[in-house]
């Protein structure tokens, strides 16, 4: 349960934003872009692929990708999953820390509607997007 007394590991833990996120660097886009479903290095030992809205993504970019220059916010609609999507705790062993977006399959290329660069700034934190 989280604090507001919503249930983290279903969809309805949180609204569904207009897209979801999700970061990859430019060559692996080109290696899966034509083809059927993008499934990220940590999917088999994650069992899901990680997700943000726009308002997050800048903190597991930071996290994991700092001082990279190499890659894109992929715009998923998730009307067009068919996976689950579970909104979970970022940190797993705190229950109050912020959800995030996990999809519990892999991610389908028809899903992404967008690809776009996703840059730090010139003091090399990457920028909240806009919804």
């Amino acid at each position: 349960m989280t604090a507001s007394g919503g249930d983290s590991t279903t969809s309805s833990a949180a609204p569904p934003p207009g897209f979801l996120l999700h970061l990859c660097d430019v060559a692996e886009w080109e290696q899966v872009r034509e083809g059927e479903y993008l499934v990220p290095a940590r999917f088999e030992e994650d069992g899901f692929v990680h997700l943000s809205t726009p308002q997050q993504v800048h903190l597991p970019a930071g996290r994991l990708f700092a001082g990279r220059t190499d890659l894109l916010a992929l715009h998923v609609d998730p009307a067009r999953l068919a996976a689950p999507v579970r909104w979970e705790p970022g940190v797993p062993s705190d229950l109050e820390s912020l959800l995030f977006p996990h999809l519990y399959g892999p991610l389908p290329i028809a899903a992404i509607v967008r690809a776009v660069p996703y840059l730090p700034g010139p003091d090399g934190a990457f920028p909240p997007l806009a919804s």
